[in-house]
């Protein structure tokens, strides 16, 4: 309708127009405000261009904790959780899948169940457990609760269940084994999903505040999210300036990470595989 209608196309990218601005303008923000000093933050009305801009800000807010030791950290963290999700999605994806047997359907369902249960509700038991065997302030308290995802299981296995069991018998034939058959053929197929699930896994634990701050409170574990939190000085007031530029720290990599990826995301949502 709206390729006929020069009205309703106008209107519909006008819409969107809006909705992109209002997506991107945080981000704007945070990365002009990491380009002013402190007068030019507090500055009413607000500028939204840095003039002239303080590179020097990032500077400092590199050099005010052991950022380099958190984002090794981060990376340590963020990919040991994707590499074990991948691994486990797969296996169970393919056992859900392409397997028979007594109960999968309920085993299935008890999966995707654990979609509507958030982290923040089975923190307590987790970090008991942790604590009992030794585990806080180590990145297995942080990896170890997310080595399993039921969204990338779910995604996972709704791809294989696209894949026809055809090419499965023919690689069989050929002398494939179990393992084989999963990451040389229905990964291969699947790939645009498992990489669009790959980014979503990782812009959430790169991101994520809540688990780290209460598996750890020694510095050398501790992420760039808790770090950037540390920038805030207390008794003298926010360093926005400052602040603002640790958080480039995290968002940059991400948005370079999305760019990327971008085309695997929309192959995901049209993903066919070969009958």
């Amino acid at each position: 309708m709206t390729s006929r209608n020069p009205a309703l196309r106008v209107l519909a990218i006008a819409l969107l127009g809006i909705v992109a601005l209002v997506e991107v303008f945080p981000y704007f923000w945070i990365a002009t405000t990491s380009l002013k000093d402190l007068a030019g933050v507090l500055q009413f009305p607000p500028s939204l261009l840095p003039l002239p801009p303080h590179w020097e800000n990032y500077v400092q807010a590199w050099q005010s904790g052991p950022f380099p030791r958190y984002l090794l950290n981060n990376v340590i963290t963020t990919f040991g959780i994707l590499i074990l999700q991948l691994f486990l999605g797969c296996l169970a994806a393919y056992a859900f899948s392409k397997l028979e047997f007594p109960g999968r359907d309920l085993c299935f369902f008890l999966v995707v169940a654990c979609l509507m249960v958030p982290p923040q509700i089975r923190f307590i038991p987790i970090y008991i457990m942790l604590a009992k065997v030794g585990l806080l302030n180590t990145y297995a308290a942080i990896i170890l609760p997310y080595a399993t995802s039921a969204l990338g299981t779910f995604l996972i296995r709704e791809a294989f269940n696209g894949i026809s069991d055809d090419i499965l018998d023919a690689a069989r034939i050929d002398g494939a084994n179990v393992l084989q058959i999963i990451f040389r053929i229905l990964v291969p197929i699947a790939k645009p999903t498992i990489i669009a699930f790959s980014l979503f896994s990782v812009v959430y634990h790169w991101n994520d505040y809540f688990w780290p701050l209460v598996m750890t409170t020694d510095e050398a574990v501790r992420t760039l999210p808790l770090g950037v939190a540390l920038l805030r000085e207390e008794g003298t007031g926010s360093r926005w300036h400052i602040i603002m530029a640790g958080n480039m720290f995290v968002v940059v990599p991400m948005i370079l990470t999305f760019l990327a990826a971008q085309r695997h995301i929309i192959r995901a949502f049209t993903f066919t595989s070969p009958k």
